[in-house]
């Protein structure tokens, strides 16, 4: 046995309840809350013509207006370099997007030659007659797409140079003026 087990427990029997005990369920007190009603909100009547005329300081006005023509002219100038600088946006983006458009091109005239070639040294591999010749054609077709590849690799990368420098010319442009003028 365990020690659970061991245990005797006590069993607990509610009392018996007789025919003339009655039973009264729990009810909450009844409390009677106050009314209460929300006030209603009217703006005052204010009648301006009637407030006394009171006269703002010279100073005061004087300060007023060079406030007001500073603000006027910081925001003509952050209107004209806001233009300038979309100005400088459109004019990278559409030259960056020639320069895609040139790059993608010459590549593709590059795919365009190399296929060509392929195809050609296939033709003429098929035409081969002896092991030898086959040979030949085919350390030849390797020197040619060699030289070739070489060329085109390097056309392609002069391009990208010129793209790059064109596209960040505008831009190179922009911050010496702004640090000449600053």
């Amino acid at each position: 046995m365990t020690d659970i087990e061991s245990k005797p427990t006590a069993k607990k029997t509610a009392p018996k309840s007789t025919s003339t005990d009655k039973v009264v369920p729990f009810e909450l007190p009844k409390i009677e809350m106050p009314k209460f009603e929300m006030p209603k909100f009217e703006m005052p009547k204010v009648d301006f013509a009637k407030m006394p005329q009171v006269e703002v300081p010279q100073a005061l006005r004087d300060v007023a207006e060079k406030t007001v023509a500073q603000v006027k002219a910081n925001y003509e100038k952050m209107k004209v370099a806001a233009e300038e600088t979309t100005d400088l946006i459109e004019d990278t983006f559409e030259t960056a997007r020639a320069g895609a458009v040139e790059y993608n091109l010459k590549t593709l005239d590059a795919l365009k030659a190399n296929t060509d070639a392929a195809f050609a040294f296939a033709k003429d591999l098929a035409g081969a007659k002896t092991f030898a010749e086959a040979i030949e054609l085919q350390t030849a077709f390797v020197r040619h797409q060699f030289e070739s590849v070489t060329a085109q690799a390097k056309d392609l990368q002069s391009l990208a140079t010129k793209v790059a420098t064109e596209t960040a010319q505008p831009v190179k442009d922009a911050v010496s003026k702004t640090f000449k003028a600053a």
